[in-house]
């Protein structure tokens, strides 16, 4: 089986690394919330056409190894990803919305990304145990 993915005039495989943080990087990604986001994350990247290779939701960032078709900008994706979870966990979590910090921005305004070629097994290591491993240096 290829790598690649087919359209209807061209072949691809563009994977991304994608990184955001909440809004002054609070440790607001738990439970109920990270859920949320991981599950609007989802649904949204299935919409776009977007294959999801790993998700990683932490208490303070998103890591997001995220195959998108050609037709499809980087920051149209991130835009989406971003501003449509930020709208779905205000209105499931309006006691979010009241705190004073957050204003109408759930999310920073920037995010990094990088292009992933033949490294990508070893990204989506990183990206699948990055928590674990953060875990465990926190305790040393």
């Amino acid at each position: 089986m290829s790598r690649f993915k087919k359209m209807s005039h061209a072949i691809w495989h563009c994977t991304y690394h994608i990184v955001w943080t909440p809004k002054y990087r609070y440790r607001i990604l738990k439970e109920e919330v990270r859920e949320e986001v991981e599950h609007c994350i989802r649904m949204f990247a299935e919409q776009k056409g977007c294959t999801i290779n790993e998700l990683n939701v932490q208490s303070d960032h998103v890591h997001l190894l995220i195959m998108v078709p050609p037709k499809e900008s980087i920051s149209g994706i991130v835009g989406t990803l971003k501003g449509r979870t930020a709208i779905r966990v205000f209105n499931k979590f309006k006691s979010l919305k009241n705190r004073p910090y957050w204003g109408n921005h759930f999310w920073s305004k920037g995010y990094c990304v990088d292009t992933v070629g033949l490294d990508e097994e070893m990204i989506r290591k990183y990206v699948k145990y990055q928590e674990d491993q953060e875990k465990r240096e926190e305790k040393k």
